[in-house]
């Protein structure tokens, strides 16, 4: 279990300094919380949403079908790495 535990933090790290540095222009003080709506908070928009599912694709070299393109994959922190915890098990 440590090590699926090991895995989703160092994904979520990933994840983050993804979305600050291309989405919040590196502003590390930013409050984001692993659950904020990336969406609602206007974070992402659709174009972003596509940057977000190319850099995971290329990262964790998964495929990613239009029906997981849902807000319950795609539209927190916390989401994202349980999506991508799942697809690459």
């Amino acid at each position: 279990m440590r090590e699926v535990e090991q895995e989703a933090r160092e994904i979520e790290l990933q994840i983050r300094s993804f979305i600050i540095e291309n989405f919040l222009f590196g502003e590390t003080d930013c409050k984001l919380s692993n659950d904020d709506s990336l969406l609602d908070q206007g974070i992402i928009d659709s174009t972003g949403v596509l940057e977000l599912v190319m850099f995971i694709e290329s990262t964790y070299g998964i495929a990613i079908m239009d029906d997981e393109l849902v807000p319950a994959n795609l539209d927190s922190v916390n989401s994202l790495v349980r999506f991508i915890t799942r697809k690459i098990q």
